[in-house]
Parts: structure tokens; sequence; C-alpha cells
């Protein structure tokens, strides 16, 4: 037992080497889980009892290392509630991730009971993809571990995404790591020397076709020439000051002369962080908002020029006319939003309401049946249930018809999201974002990686405002052309090619997922029946 649990942190190691935003480790993830498959297979092969319950607890206790190295940064973005009380809150997403892995692999054992190796492994593969899907689709959602993104920094590698998205990059992994178990496992069993030939075959073009064609349509991309200028202001101010410390009209007059610092006259776009007008802005109204007129005037000296600012906005009603309506304390309703913003030279104001809410603290997991802990969540300063999101993505255009996907924070680690909105007309992508909470750790920086697969899967170039860093402009290749240094009051300036054209994927969606949690379905119905039968044919 000593040995497995030994071989299952190895793996959670190994994998957190692999993962961004450490370079030159990009390769471990295609063994990473080889002891951990080693273990696996102690267990299945040994007399011990109970061996379900071993393979769960085993493995759990390799991804929890894995899981928690990774995201350890998520204690930063909770200690504002204190430091002991977050603990426990922070043990959630260093959790809920490894026991759904740790699920994906007990089914893996139970298929093993009914099947062979063969049809295990490839059922291991099937109930993975149903748990990464499961866990971007349900409210509990936290993709950011979805095994193809851990190829961000080594995004040469996996220029095919624009076919595939990262599901594509969590079953190569998978396959890579498969055929070289089945290789090591040989070593002990009757293996004959055609069978280990095909195996050493296989791992070979498994791992070559992809890399050679990825690097072939890297050095061989290129974008159509289509320019449009676009000014990136990082105001490098503190999250915690934003509400309350430092006045509004201030935040904004500093976006104001950094954008200027840079700007031109044909600037078609300024964008700005989320959240950086922090006043509530009434939609009904806002053609009045002193905050929008400040933002106006500023757009008095670019004519053709867009700002895209995040803001926090709503919308009041006399009666409850949605459900999503939560009451005010002066008897009418209201919708909350966080809100992209983009504000021109006219009276025409778009707005995109943020989509993806971070469980806990923008939203209320399971919120019909959790309402109950709302005021605990209130206690603890969170907006837990407070934020209204839309239920489609949405495109921003500028007076001169250039489309823009809007991302906040968050959104950005939705590939399909993403897709839908260019698919809709969008020629690139902003991210506004607020990575202040996590402060000067790693979660920034796979932030930025992240979208780096966002540029590959849509072929748009990515501009990414951070308020406190780290901001960049991506090209269609996933490069980071231009990037701020973090915590740096700065602007950026560049000039990118829009593009019209639809990948595969922005055409097709996250047809892989589904169609792997279609058979991971059908496989644990196949187990539920064989249970029941044998539960029968035990009484009879």
């Amino acid at each position: 037992m000593k040995k497995n649990i030994s071989l299952s942190i190895s793996s959670g190691l190994l994998l957190w080497i692999a993962w961004p935003p450490t370079p030159y480790t990009t390769f471990i993830l295609f063994l990473g889980f080889v002891p951990m498959l080693l273990a696996m297979e102690n267990i299945i092969q040994s007399t011990s009892a109970k061996k379900g319950k071993q393979i769960f607890n085993t493995t759990f206790l390799g991804f929890f290392v894995w899981n928690t190295l990774c995201v350890y940064w998520v204690y930063n973005a909770l200690k504002i509630i204190g430091p002991v009380v977050a603990l426990p809150v922070t043990l959630i997403p260093y959790a809920l991730g490894p026991l759904l892995m740790s699920t994906a692999c007990w089914l893996y054992y139970r298929l093993r009971l009914k099947t062979n190796r063969t049809i295990g492994l490839i059922g291991l593969v099937c109930f993975w993809i149903g748990y990464e899907y499961l866990h971007q689709s349900w409210d509990l959602n936290f993709p950011w571990m979805t095994l193809g993104n851990g190829f961000a920094v080594s995004h040469q590698w996996v220029q095919w995404y624009e076919y595939t998205g990262v599901y594509g990059g969590t079953i190569w992994v998978w396959a890579i790591n498969i055929l070289l178990f089945l290789l090591y496992v040989g070593l002990r069993e009757v293996q004959t020397k055609k069978l280990r030939s095909k195996l050493i075959i296989s791992v070979t073009l498994t791992l070559i076709l992809p890399l050679g064609i990825s690097l072939t349509r890297y050095y061989s991309y290129e974008e159509h020439v289509n320019p449009a200028n676009i000014v990136i202001a990082q105001p490098n101010i503190d999250p915690y000051e934003k509400e309350g410390t430092i006045p509004v009209y201030n935040q904004i007059e500093t976006l104001t002369k950094l954008s200027d610092s840079l700007a031109q006259r044909n600037t078609e776009f300024f964008i700005w962080p989320e959240t950086a007008i922090v006043e509530y802005m009434d939609e009904d109204h806002i053609l009045n908002n002193s905050y929008y007129l400040q933002v106006r005037s500023f757009l008095n000296r670019y004519k053709n020029g867009n700002v895209i600012t995040g803001g926090e906005t709503y919308r009041l009603y006399d009666k409850q006319v949605n459900q999503t309506a939560s009451p005010t304390p002066n008897g009418g309703f209201w919708d909350h939003y966080s809100s992209a913003i983009n504000i021109e030279n006219s009276a025409k104001v778009q707005v995109y309401h943020k989509s993806r809410l971070v469980p806990g603290a923008e939203s209320l997991p399971f919120g019909n049946v959790l309402s109950f802990l709302k005021p605990v969540f209130a206690h603890l300063g969170g907006a837990t249930g407070n934020y209204t999101i839309q239920p489609k993505p949405s495109v921003l255009y500028s007076q001169s018809g250039i489309g823009v996907t809007p991302v906040i924070c968050y959104d950005s680690i939705w590939g399909e999201w993403v897709a839908r909105s260019v698919r809709e007309g969008s020629e690139f992508i902003a991210i506004i974002t607020n990575d202040g909470w996590w402060e000067n750790t790693s979660g920034k920086d796979q932030h930025l990686d992240y979208a780096k697969l966002r540029a590959i899967e849509t072929r748009r170039w990515v501009c990414q405002s951070a308020n406190t860093g780290i901001s960049a402009f991506i090209n269609q290749r996933g490069d980071v052309v231009k990037q701020s240094k973090w915590w740096v009051k700065t602007a950026l300036k560049h000039d990118i090619n829009l593009n019209s054209d639809i990948t595969f994927y922005v055409a097709h969606g996250d047809y892989l997922p589904k169609m792997g949690s279609i058979l991971a379905v059908l496989g644990i119905v196949f187990l539920t029946i064989k249970s029941i039968f044998r539960k029968r044919a035990a009484v009879v």
C-alpha cells in the first residue's frame, strides 16, 4: 500500500511540474499518469479486499497534491474573509476536482471487473472527459485544471486546437500515458515481441504525428493583413482600494491619461480592465451617469474610438419581472451585473454581462437548494447570488463595424463560450480582468497562458487588460507579442489583425467532450445494469 501511495504522489508531483506556468516541462504530461496507472494496476492485481475503495483513496491523494500545488493561489483571493476561515473554504476548489478525478478512476476499476483492460482503459478516457465536461457545466464549475490546458505554455505543440479545442489535448495526454503504461507492464507480463513493437510504434506515432502537424501549422500560418489600432490600459489600482478608498473619478482619470499617452487618431478601441468603473451604473439611465459622461468627454479626441470598460451595472424593477431579480431594501427588485460596457461617440451604449461566475464569490451554487446560505456568504463579504448572467454570448461592435468578443475574467476559461461569440461575428477577443486578488502568484500567469489557447481555437487576436497585470497582446498563433509587468501602471499599444474566418472548432464547439460524456454515461448505465443483474442472481 505504501508503494502505491508513493506512486500516486509521484504522479501528482510530475503533473504539477509539467503544469503552466513552468516552462520547458510540458513533455512530462505525457508520462505523469503512468505511476498512477501502475498503482491502480497493483491494486487490481492484488488479493486485498475493497479494491475500489483503495483505488479511490490512493488516486485522490495524488490528484489532491497536483491540484493544490497548481491552484494554491485560490487561498490568496479568499483570505480577506480571515486567514483561518479561508482555509476550509479553500479546500472546496482544492478537493472537488480530485474527488471527480478519483471517481473516474473508480469507474475504470468497475469497468475492468466486467470487461478487460483494453476496454477499461478506453472507458477511463471517456470517464475522465465526462468529469472535465461536468466540471465546466454544473454550478460548481472550475475547469481551470482541464488537462488540455496543460499545453498553454507550449502552445506551438497544439495548433490543432483550432479543430479540437482543449479536449483534444486531454485525449492526447491520456493516449500516450496509457501506451507507455502498457509498455511498462509488458516488461513484467508475458508480452510478445510483436505486441511490444506495435506499442512502441503506436507511442511514436501518437506523439510525433500531432506534434509534427502542429509545428508545421505554426510555422506556416500567416495572418491576413487587416489592421486595427488597439490601446490597453493597466491602471494598477489595488483591488482592495478600488471601492471607497480611491474616488471613481480619479480612477477613470488615471485610465484616460494612460490611454492618451499612446493613442493615435485612428485608434479603434481602448480596453480597460474589469470593474474599471466600480460605482453602480443604472443601465436604463446610463447616458446621464457622470462617469459615462467622463468617458465620453475623453473620446471627443478620438472620433472613431470606442472604450470597452468593466463596470458594475444594474436594472431596477417595480415588481419581480424575472427569476433572477432580487429584492431591494426599498421594496423593489433589481438585477446586478458585472459588465463589459462599450462606449462610443454617440448615444449608443452596448453592454455584455459576465456569464461564467466564480462559485461562492460571485454565485451561490445550486442556489434554489442552498439559498439559506446567502446570509452566511454575505457576512463573509462575498457577493454570492448577487450577480445576474446573460444566457447567450454577444458581440460588441465599433462605430466602423468591427466586432469584438467581450470576455470578463473567469469567462476566458470556457473555449466554447468564446467560440460562440466569435461565430456571431467577432473579429478579435478582449479579455478584461482583475487578477490582483491572487497577488503575485502563478494564478495571473496561468490566466494569461490559457488566453493563448483561445487565440488558437478561434484564430483571433486576444487583447487582455488586467487591472494590476498581466496585460498583453496575443496573436492568432497564440504568441504573446507584447505584455506588461505585474503591478505596474502602464499602457500598451499594437496594430492587431482582424479575422472573420471561422475555424472548425468555432463552428462545432465542444463536440469531443459531448461525445465522450455520452460514452461515459453509457458506461455507467452498463455498470448499473450489470450490478442489478448480479444482485438478482445472488438472490436466486
